[in-house]
């Protein structure tokens, strides 16, 4: 029954959720622009006084690890190192789109996603994250959570997912880079799913009772794609 903190900051939602034996007790997240500095360290405060949660009472950090914003990831990845390392506790790495495909089986399970049972059985999953432009980071899962696919940086058109569109199973999109993509992959179901940290609550609890657990002095995120450093276009002076 471990006590986990979980940190999602892949995106433009800084979310971040408190569970124990991989059931969620509270959450706290916002979507309010990429200011994540800021909120991060606020809602992890503002959770742990909700609960009466200790610090010292936690039994590991869970994370996602990416694809996603590069800023974003750094922050919750750096965050979460140093309350590991402070606490002397574990660092657990979660896959962004793995955790977002769980958000999308427990909107499902709690009716929340509008797809018939017998449909979404057969159903393939593919969360997006948006990588700008027409370009995402996506996955392909079975309902089961299960990875059909690698990762992969996909600028979008008409070919994309060819082999999983035409398989005659519903091919399901969603995540913060999905809806742009609804108009050139015309046959997919959109569903409006975003990413959270209440996504991390079940496979932390998984990778904690396995022992899979990060170097806390090495770990880096899942970028994807090297972070290239472009010149401003405004005038300094």
């Amino acid at each position: 029954m471990a006590l986990i903190l979980s940190i999602e900051t892949g995106t433009d939602i800084c979310s971040v959720a408190l569970s124990q034996g991989g059931e969620l007790m509270a959450l706290r997240e916002s979507d309010e622009g990429r200011d994540h500095a800021k909120k991060l360290a606020v809602f992890v405060d503002e959770l742990l006084r909700e609960t009466g949660v200790q610090p010292s009472d936690l039994d590991a950090i869970a994370v996602g690890k990416g694809p996603g914003s590069y800023t974003g990831l750094r922050i919750g990845v750096s965050f979460a190192k140093g309350m590991c390392y402070a606490l002397g506790i574990p660092l657990i790495a979660i896959g962004s789109l793995d955790a977002l495909t769980e958000v999308a089986r427990e909107d499902f399970e709690a009716g929340i996603v509008d797809i018939e049972d017998d449909t979404w059985e057969r159903a393939m999953l593919c969360p997006m994250v948006d990588a700008r432009r027409m370009e995402v980071y996506a996955q392909v899962f079975d309902v089961e959570g299960r990875a059909q696919s690698d990762v992969v940086a996909e600028v979008v058109d008409n070919m994309s997912f060819a082999t999983w569109r035409l398989s005659g199973n519903e091919f399901v999109i969603f995540g913060n880079g999905a809806a742009k993509c609804k108009e050139v992959l015309t046959d997919a179901t959109l569903i409006n799913v975003s990413p959270s940290a209440r996504g991390l609550v079940r496979l932390a609890e998984e990778a904690y009772n396995a022992g899979r657990f990060e170097d806390i002095a090495y770990f880096e995120p899942f970028y994807l794609k090297d972070f290239i450093v472009t010149t401003s276009k405004k005038r300094l002076l």
